[in-house]
């Protein structure tokens, strides 16, 4: 593998690191201390919303600047802001610092994710887009893999608040490669003119591009079910696996690190076959809702972590497919503007469902709100489905 590219993918596992050790931690750290799935599922809402509300600003400022100027930033203020929120914590006591230094640096992440999706067809423009999203994935799975493992090791040496220096750390240890891949690159980015306003003029344009370009509303109408079930399982996981099941934390992080793996394992076998869109789309869907019947309805933790395993090892397949097909359609002009809200509207599901289950778990169970949601996932699928069947059958009667 090239320098340049070695450095850039270090960089994205090493943020990937830090970013899962935050989210890995919150659920937990708040549901050992209270003993409450809501409140848990309240705290994933609270750090979830604000990384998925900042997609569409994000996406405009990295077709307004340079995305590799914006993911700098991005990591460093992340470590910034563990510094502060450890300082917080020492003079004022309290879980809260954690979940608010989460939902801060959930927006930063979202600032570099988005540099990252503008980078990347530029980067490898030797290879298939699809390839090269399954070759960043392993990437980003690799820090997902180790996440949860370093994570529970951390909280075993020390309290959560000397984690949270480490993961700042981690992110300066990823602001470090990213200087070493803009060093060595050759990779000259395309700049077009852009309107001064960065809010409304962008938000214009990408629902304009939303309405109109081919298969976008489908995609993001499977991609709201699919997130539905993420979130949830985010949500849930924890208090399932650590109170339902009543397991230790150690187990909680071991069947995090087995669905990374398992995604992995997908994403090697994607970045060497060659599939059709619609049967990665398809399948992986399919897989996901699935799982999440399994995970509602099991009556056992091995039968649950099947369920789970369907669930999170599919998502990237599942985001394989989302992916390419949007860069087919979008103009590379506004793609980070039109990526950004497409972002937005899909991902708004996962906070969702933390609140749903912050409000629906005392009263009706956890597993019952699991498959609730698996159910509109269902149905969400098959009005998609019939929806692209009549519209194939619309354009066969007029040709």
């Amino acid at each position: 593998m090239r320098k340049d590219y070695l450095a850039f993918f270090v960089s994205l596992f090493v943020s990937r690191l830090a970013d899962q050790i935050l989210l890995f931690i919150v659920p937990l750290i708040v549901f050992q201390t209270t003993q409450s799935a809501s409140l848990a599922g309240l705290a994933f809402f609270v750090e979830s919303l604000p990384r998925f509300l900042a997609f569409p600003v994000c996406g405009a400022l990295c077709d307004k600047y340079s995305p590799v100027r914006i993911l700098h930033i991005s990591q460093v203020y992340r470590a910034l802001a563990c510094l502060v929120a450890v300082a917080l914590y020492v003079a004022f006591d309290g879980i809260y610092w954690l979940v608010l230094l989460s939902a801060l640096c959930g927006v930063l992440t979202t600032q570099g994710i988005m540099a990252r999706e503008v980078l990347m067809p530029h980067i490898f423009q030797q290879y298939s887009y699809a390839k090269t999203l399954s070759y960043s994935q392993i990437a980003d799975q690799s820090g997902l893999v180790l996440g949860p493992l370093v994570a529970a090791l951390l909280l075993d040496i020390g309290p959560w608040h000397w984690v949270v220096l480490g993961v700042g750390g981690l992110f300066v240890l990823a602001d470090l490669a990213m200087r070493v891949w803009q060093r060595t690159n050759t990779i000259s980015l395309a700049v077009f003119a852009q309107h001064r306003d960065i809010w409304l003029q962008p938000l214009r344009i990408a629902v304009g591009h939303i309405r109109t370009l081919p298969g976008l509303k489908r995609l993001i109408a499977l991609t709201v079910g699919v997130n539905l079930i993420i979130g949830v399982t985010l949500a849930t996981s924890a208090a399932m696996v650590t109170g339902h099941f009543d397991a230790g934390k150690d187990a909680y992080a071991a069947l995090q690190a087995a669905g990374a793996l398992v995604t992995i394992v997908i994403l090697f076998y994607l970045a060497r076959a060659t599939l059709p869109l619609n049967r990665l789309g398809g399948v992986s869907y399919g897989l996901i809702a699935l799982g999440a019947l399994v995970m509602a309805i099991s009556p056992s933790l091995w039968a649950y972590c099947v369920g789970f395993l369907l669930v999170i090892g599919f998502d990237k397949m599942y985001s394989v497919y989302m992916r390419s097909v949007r860069q087919k359609v979008i103009p590379v002009q506004d793609f980070g503007k039109t990526v950004g809200v497409i972002t937005l509207l899909n991902n708004l599901p996962q906070p969702l469902a933390g609140l749903a289950v912050a409000l629906l778990a005392a009263p009706m169970g956890t597993q019952t709100v699991i498959l609730l949601l698996a159910g509109i996932t269902a149905l969400i699928g098959v009005a998609v489905a019939s929806s692209r069947h009549a519209a194939v059958k619309a354009k066969l009667d007029v040709g």
